[in-house]
Parts: structure tokens; sequence; C-alpha cells
């Protein structure tokens, strides 16, 4: 995989990967940006979050779940000493669906942190991890039930 950021002006760079869809990457007044991207950690977070999303997704379609939204969310605090690296994350994954069952979103999130999310793989050597659960029952017109939640597991370092 190869990725080249090339700079624009101030602190802004186009960020072109090899599938070819450009990313503005910059950085706020403080450091000499104009706030008109994306900054490198909230990559390194989407990364993550958009990773184990599509494995996630992927698996519970494979198994015939009834998925109407599905979203997933990082909390990932960062050290007040610089490098400012993540300290932790907390991983929610939040499922909408009709009869969603638990076993298999539990299975799921399994097969994406053990065989399947390349980003979670390199980053859990790297700070520890929690993984949550909800899922909802979309009751139709808008309205969604609590059907379940919990822990996964936790990655630690």
């Amino acid at each position: 995989m190869k990725a080249t950021v090339s700079w624009k002006e101030n602190m802004n760079f186009i960020g072109m990967p090899d599938s070819g869809f450009p990313v503005q990457l910059d950085s706020d007044s403080y450091f000499g940006g104009t706030n008109s991207g994306v900054r490198p950690m909230e990559m390194v977070a989407l990364g993550l979050a958009g990773c184990t999303a599509m494995d996630v997704l992927s698996v519970l379609q494979k198994m015939r779940q009834k998925v109407t939204g599905f979203e997933v969310k990082v909390n990932a605090p960062r050290s007040s000493e610089h490098p400012q690296v993540f300290t932790s994350a907390v991983i929610n994954y939040i499922v909408t669906g009709k009869n969603v069952d638990e076993t298999a979103l539990l299975r799921a999130i399994e097969l994406s942190v053990t065989k399947y999310c390349p980003v979670q793989k390199m980053l859990e050597g790297a700070f520890s991890m929690e993984l949550h659960y909800e899922i909802y029952e979309d009751e139709g017109n808008g309205n969604w039930r609590l059907k379940a939640q919990g822990k996964w597991q936790e990655l630690s370092v």
C-alpha cells in the first residue's frame, strides 16, 4: 500500500492513497493551519472505526441479520504529553434492526477483532480497547427500543 501527502499551503495537505480518493488534511490555526481538513490522528480513529464497522456489518449481513442502521463510535483519549498518542479506546457498536440476534453480533465483533480488521490488530498492541455494543429493535416510524447492550471484551496492551 502506498500513500502520498502533497503540501498545498500553511499546514494544508492533500492525501492520496492507492484507491485514488483524495483526503484533505490540515491543523488548527494554533499549529499554522486553517482548520480546513481532517487531522492525522482523526484519520487513525476513523480508520479503526471504519475497518471494524465494515467487518461487523459484512458478517451480520452474511448471517442474514436484518440490520436497518449501524454505527461505530470510537472514543480515544490522547495523552497530554507529546507526541500525544492515544492512551486507550472505547469502541461502541450500535446496531438497529429487526430481531438482530445478540449472539450473532458478538460473533461478528469477535471475527473482526481476531481475524479480519488489520487496523484493530495493529493498534491493539499500542493501547487497550474496550468493545461495547447496543442493539436496538427497529419498531418502525423512527421508533427504536433498546433490546440488548453489553461489553464484548477488553483488549489490553
